[in-house]
């Protein structure tokens, strides 16, 4: 492994990263040309694990190719995309050898992991001691990281942690009040998760609005299937929704948000549920579906509300209001605030949810103008959607998880210290992105 390093360093004009985001069922990749700074090819693998798999693979000419395929497992999505890769007709590469490193997506990294890290087996074993904190996302990550070790023998592997990014925040943001001890024994506290989204989003604002990271106060807002906000003061998360595992705070497609602890307790007397049952229930049959009885993704339900559901009309009405909440919450927590940002797939999107979840907050400084939302909803420039007059700035700035990726795996192999602050292109640019 030192040697290989040690190889990539030398040749690091020429690294050609790849960035693989493993989840429970769907594996996301990309391959970054760092001398080029582009995206070459990326794709997505759905459906592993069961049957009717699929495969969408796009060149840097926007071209697609779609497979229709079983996915057994993990190890056969990442052979895969290596032979997709290499697949002479639209593959990008002549050779696997080409590829100089691996980031991947880890949820959790629990206390231990401040920053991305070179992957030896230390550190895998570190990252399987904290599973049980993310059940549903580390074993994937861990699974995806195993798989490319020994598909690409010899290749750095850096594991890029959603936690990382949060370990700013001080402990009375981070701790719980329960007995002390269940933090000191078992790690009990606020983590935060989608934090290179966060990052990311944060450090393009901090562009965007012609500041330096450092003098950014802002609220973002991730809006996908998971959902979460966190509260940057001066460049850094002081505060964030989610908390030891992604089922805490805001209303998401299938997860609960926060909730009273005693609702468990009371269900468990009622149903006699067991813990697996509850888990089942609080992070797959919750959220958005719950309420809805039969939807979770936002478009079904805007849909069936405007044809009189009255159950999607209220779901609506639930996401908007806690996370209006949030954001008065956090705008009391860090003072003076630059900027809200929304970023993912529905804060991309989704211009009616943005306009619900900041109607009502002009008091506070905050000013949506409405043809400017309107607009801003191709998911693919940033944009600025304020209001003249409004003091807070309102924007909206698509997400790049896998660029957060590149950035710190050429961090690392040429023997910085990758701790999301030294930035290469992506957040020193300021036409990147417009």
């Amino acid at each position: 492994m030192i040697f290989a390093l040690e190889y990539y360093i030398i040749h690091r004009v020429d690294m050609k990263i790849l960035a693989l985001n493993c989840g429970s069922s769907s594996v996301k990749y990309q391959l970054y040309d760092w001398s080029k700074k582009l995206v070459i090819c990326k794709g997505l693998l759905e459906r592993i694990g069961g049957s009717g798999g699929a495969v969408c693979h796009e060149t840097e000419h926007g071209e697609k190719k779609r497979l229709e395929k079983d996915i057994p497992d993990h190890g056969s999505a990442i052979k895969l995309i290596l032979g997709l890769l290499t697949d002479p007709e639209f593959g990008p590469l002549k050779s696997l050898k080409e590829i100089s490193a691996v980031g991947h997506r880890v949820v959790h990294g629990g206390e231990r992991f401040h920053s991305s890290v070179l992957v030896d087996d230390s550190v895998l074993e570190a990252i399987k001691s904290v599973q049980d904190l993310a059940p549903l996302h580390n074993p994937p990550n861990i699974s995806g990281i195993e798989a490319a070790k020994a598909a690409l023998p010899g290749v750095p592997n850096v594991a890029v942690f959603d936690t990382a990014f949060h370990q700013t925040m001080p402990p009375s943001a981070y701790l719980y009040a329960v007995p002390y001890e269940w933090y000191k024994m078992y790690g009990v506290r606020r983590y935060g998760f989608h934090g290179t989204s966060h990052l990311y989003v944060s450090k393009r604002a901090a562009v965007f609005l012609g500041k330096k990271p450092a003098e950014l106060n802002a609220i973002t807002i991730h809006i996908g299937n998971g959902v979460s906000a966190a509260a940057i003061k001066n460049g850094v998360s002081v505060d964030t929704t989610m908390g030891i595992t992604p089922l805490d705070g805001a209303i998401m497609g299938t997860r609960c948000g926060n909730l009273d602890p005693g609702i468990i307790l009371f269900m468990i007397e009622k149903e006699g549920f067991y813990i697996k049952e509850i888990d089942k229930i609080l992070n797959n049959k919750s959220g958005l579906l719950g309420i809805t009885g039969k939807y979770n993704d936002r478009r079904d339900i805007e849909k069936a509300a405007s044809q009189g559901d009255e159950r999607c009309r209220l779901a609506i009405e639930m996401e908007a209001y806690r996370l209006k909440k949030f954001i008065g919450s956090y705008l009391a927590a860090i003072g003076r605030t630059d900027a809200v940002v929304f970023t993912a797939g529905a804060g991309e999107l989704d211009t009616g949810l943005r306009a619900r979840i900041l109607e009502g907050l002009e008091p506070l400084g905050i000013k949506l103008d409405k043809e400017k939302n309107l607009k801003a909803k191709t998911g693919e420039k940033e944009s600025d959607i304020s209001a003249d007059g409004s003091k807070i700035r309102v924007l909206v700035i698509p997400t790049n998880e896998e660029l957060v990726f590149v950035e710190d795996v050429v961090a690392i192999l040429e023997g910085r210290y990758a701790v999301h602050t030294k930035f290469t292109y992506s957040f020193e640019s300021a036409d990147y992105g417009k």
